[in-house]
């Protein structure tokens, strides 16, 4: 009636809020994901001590549309932990310190991992590319040096604030061997609060409906 037993002495759902096939266990001290009832389908666990996401925390949650760790301590995730997860949509990952990212299907439609430690080699090579119907990407206040490229065509926000990014290429959004390429969905990418001057590549921006918010010439 309550689910599984969490080990801490109670049921999750006890421990927890379940609604539906939601379960919200934001600001409960824990530091580990409790065991979660097979039909979740949006799981909360803000504002908590979590420190390890482990292969184990998802498995056979086949209806698992969200997973909310935002306001963790999460340093570390074991590399398969989300590749099962098919139904995956929103990974909200925000105000972390995470340096690694694992592999995420290539169903998510929103991901955020605002103010982490991430760097470039801890994204995979090509990561988003097959992310068809990514729409949302938040990696501002990180450690990044470039933007993870390529991006898929359905992206719409990228956020890039507040990291190390100092050059754009010309194919970084657009298609060099295609000068009628018009990437219509992205429609706001931030760049500023990097070391780099936005002016120096407009070639970089001839596809876009509309130019990046970056910083302007320094005089």
């Amino acid at each position: 009636l309550f689910g599984p037993e969490t080990g801490l002495g109670m049921p999750t759902c006890l421990l927890c809020v379940c609604i539906g096939g939601s379960v919200y266990c934001d600001d409960t001290g824990m530091d580990q994901i409790p065991p979660l009832p097979k039909d979740t389908t949006h799981f909360y666990g803000r504002f908590n001590k979590i420190r390890h996401v482990k292969n184990t925390d998802f498995l056979n949650l086949n209806k698992l549309q969200s997973i909310d760790l935002t306001g963790n301590q999460v340093s570390g995730m074991d590399e398969g932990v989300f590749r099962s997860l098919t139904q995956l949509q929103e990974l909200l990952l925000a105000d972390n310190n995470i340096q690694v990212l694992p592999e995420l299907p290539v169903t998510m439609r929103r991901i955020d991992l605002r103010n982490n430690k991430l760097v470039n080699r801890g994204l995979h090579s090509e990561g988003f590319k097959e992310m068809s119907h990514l729409e949302f990407l938040y990696l501002s206040s990180n450690n990044l040096d470039y933007v993870p490229t390529p991006l898929p065509l359905s992206l719409r926000v990228l956020h890039l604030q507040d990291n190390n990014i100092q050059s754009l290429q010309e194919d970084t959004f657009c298609d060099r061997h295609d000068r009628n390429f018009i990437r219509r969905n992205l429609e706001d990418i931030r760049l500023d609060s990097n070391p780099l001057n936005i002016n120096l590549f407009a070639q970089a921006y001839v596809c876009l409906p509309r130019l990046p918010v970056g910083t302007p010439v320094e005089k």
